[in-house]
């Protein structure tokens, strides 16, 4: 494996590209408190269609951001942290790979 690929490793793309689209990102801020919403309440205000808003939803799926449950005959979406804490742990451990690299590089630069 190169070093770079050592930083953030493959599995974690598919959480970094549903991170990487505004709509994807409104519908987590409006899923942020914990509530559960229906398509229709995450659709109000986007200016796009259902099926627009459930392909979002389902990349978020996806990328264990976002959870549905059934209530009846509704589908129910709720703010799932953990695909976000699997984010932050690979960019946090980027960021240590990055210090130490650096740390390397000032001690070179240091010694020469």
């Amino acid at each position: 494996m190169s070093r770079a690929a050592e930083f953030i490793p493959a599995a974690a793309a598919p959480v970094f590209a549903a991170l990487g689209d505004p709509t994807r990102l409104n519908l987590l801020a409006r899923l942020r408190d914990g509530r559960p919403r229906s398509i229709v309440e995450l659709t109000d205000g986007l200016g796009l269609t259902r099926q627009g808003v459930s392909k979002h939803l389902r990349v978020l799926a996806d990328a264990g951001m976002v959870k549905s449950k059934r209530i009846g005959r509704e589908s129910r979406f709720v703010f799932e942290p953990a695909g976000l804490a699997q984010a932050r742990a690979h960019l946090e451990r980027a960021s240590r790979q990055w210090d130490r690299t650096l740390e390397r590089l000032r001690a070179f630069v240091e010694e020469g």
